[in-house]
């Protein structure tokens, strides 16, 4: 019943309400309410670690009290209000920003605004207002959450902006990396230390073409890669570079897997800092090896004979061509045979695994191989004559 009286109260504007809650607020102390408020702050680690000073906590702390205040005391937003609320939640989102504090550390701080104006209204309050706490406790925390929204606001605009600064100077200094051919230590260690990594760090490289970017951005995404993956473009493709980690189930792991499943070129060795460029170049030139048909990352070990292979076309080595013709003169059955017989022999260099893989004998398999001898001239049991075969056929 009291509940609908004072409902009834605040729709016909008694006037002693209103003049009562601003005597309520005119009675909060800015100086008690900060000093409140910092004591609470220190139970927020990120807090008791943060470059700010307690001067600038304070100094913010009070400016937010005094605003807070203010648009108290009217039943809605005023433009005076919100000019005052705006100029602090910018003040307190840019600095909070710019300091590293985390967004979920500064939501918890505004929250406690609450908390301790509250606290002190109702140590001032008598029992007769408790009436005029309930009709106004709605406002006190509308007041507080817009605040809390605008902070917010800033300090995500400012963090984009922070993130866009580093974004550019990062890139300022991966073109000079891959622009310079012979870079000073010093200017390598200043590009290191700009990227948040030891010199002497050894480094994934992958290469996506120009039609495959989208799929390796994706991948970044669904990795949800740190700021410890790096990428550069260039004209035709993007380069992704980011520090070796072996450790089973890391970050750099499960992006290796994913990486692995794209159409890319991916050099996993570990390379330094100063080979990267060339680790990209490397990988574009692994990625173009691609077939259409082809999954999954050309690696350095899966591509090594193809690169071969084409640079000796190049170059017009004749290749497998007298290698083929002779075996021309077999039926197709030997042929099939033979091919298959040279080709396990070849993956695995064991006359065993390679038998054991055909389901045929030792025997049989060591009598296709002298076979394919005698009708090519190229003897795959020998390493030099096995090079051929295996950069032919890749």
């Amino acid at each position: 019943m009291a509940l609908n009286q004072g409902s009834e109260s605040k729709q016909n504007g008694q006037p002693g309400d209103s003049g009562r809650w601003s005597a309520l607020l005119d009675g909060l102390d800015v100086v008690k309410l900060t000093d409140e408020f910092i004591a609470r702050l220190g139970a927020i680690s990120i807090y008791a670690q943060s470059p700010l000073p307690i001067s600038e906590i304070r100094r913010t702390g009070s400016a937010s009290f005094e605003a807070l205040i203010l648009a108290m005391k009217a039943d809605d937003d005023e433009p005076g209000y919100l000019r005052e609320r705006d100029a602090i939640a910018l003040d307190v989102g840019v600095s909070r920003a710019r300091a590293g504090v985390p967004i979920e550390a500064l939501m918890t701080a505004i929250r406690l605004d609450f908390s301790v104006i509250w606290e002190a209204i109702t140590a001032i309050a008598a029992p007769a207002d408790s009436q005029l706490l309930v009709e106004h406790t709605a406002r006190v925390w509308e007041v507080v959450d817009g605040y809390a929204g605008e902070t917010q606001r800033a300090y995500v605009a400012e963090l984009a902006r922070i993130q866009a600064e580093a974004a550019s100077k990062r890139q300022g200094y991966l073109a000079t990396l891959f622009s310079e051919k012979k870079l000073a230590p010093s200017a390598l260690d200043r590009i290191a230390e700009e990227l948040g990594q030891d010199p002497g760090t050894e480094y994934v490289v992958a290469v996506a073409p120009w039609d495959h970017i989208p799929a390796l951005r994706l991948a970044l995404a669904n990795a949800q890669a740190s700021n410890q993956v790096f990428t550069y473009s260039m004209a035709d493709a993007l380069v992704v570079f980011y520090p070796l980690e072996e450790r089973a189930g890391s970050e750099a792991q499960r992006l290796n897997e994913s990486l692995g499943r794209l159409s890319c070129g991916l050099i996993g060795e570990g390379c330094l800092l100063e080979q990267v460029p060339h680790a990209a170049a490397v990988a574009a030139a692994l990625a173009r090896l691609l077939e259409p048909t082809e999954d999954g990352a050309m690696t350095w070990a899966r591509g090594w004979a193809r690169m071969a292979r084409r640079e000796l076309e190049r170059a017009g080595a004749p290749g497998l061509g007298e290698v083929e013709r002779a075996l021309d003169h077999c039926g197709a059955t030997e042929r099939r045979r033979l091919g298959e017989a040279v080709q396990a022999y070849l993956q695995t260099g064991s006359i065993a695994h390679a038998a054991e893989q055909l389901y045929c004998h030792r025997n049989t398999l060591m009598n296709r191989l002298k076979r394919f001898a005698q009708l090519t001239g190229v003897d795959p049991t020998i390493p030099v004559q096995a090079a051929r075969l295996v950069v032919g056929w890749s």
